[in-house]
């Protein structure tokens, strides 16, 4: 086993599960069919926005975001909640706006911060497409019953319990 920077020969639990798979094996095949449904599934649904209406993911999941706050957002508060940095949103926010989907003004309380929400153009154009999307997920899960998705939901909520969990352990 190779010693890295003068540390102690000791395997950490990345290094352990690639160098010895089998003390992590159904771990890992957890983690890997987790990625390929989400990607399977997000590649669909990027493929529909695209084909049927000549919007991104990204473009879709903001006006998502801004459908649910009719007051709109900071420009921040979009970030945190998209999980992206203020300078991937700012990008869309500008196409968007040039578009006539958002409107942009200065906050009431903070003139350095820019608060955005849909126009009525936006929210109309976003939900068209959320009645669609909202049938393509139903037939992206159509083969579960819905004892099947109260169980999947259930464990997903244990697994980001406890993701979290090491998160936080990581982190302190």
């Amino acid at each position: 086993m190779p010693a890295v920077s003068g540390c102690i020969n000791m395997l950490d639990s990345e290094t352990k599960a690639v160098e010895t798979p089998e003390d992590h094996a159904e771990e890992l095949r957890l983690w890997l069919r987790l990625l390929t449904c989400t990607t399977l599934i997000e590649g669909e649904v990027r493929g529909r926005l695209r084909q049927r209406f000549d919007v991104t993911l990204p473009r879709f999941d903001l006006m998502a975001q801004l459908d649910k706050a009719p007051d709109g957002m900071t420009l921040s508060d979009v970030s945190k909640r998209m999980m992206v940095s203020n300078g991937n949103v700012t990008g869309l926010v500008e196409r968007l706006v040039d578009s006539g989907h958002l409107d942009r003004r200065t906050s009431e309380t903070d003139r350095r911060v820019q608060v955005i929400r849909l126009t009525k153009l936006g929210r109309a154009e976003f939900r068209r497409m959320a009645a669609e999307h909202e049938t393509w997920i139903a037939d992206l899960f159509a083969d579960l019953t819905p004892k099947d998705v109260r169980e999947l939901m259930r464990l997903l909520a244990k697994t980001k319990a406890s993701a979290q969990k090491s998160a936080a352990r990581r982190r302190s």
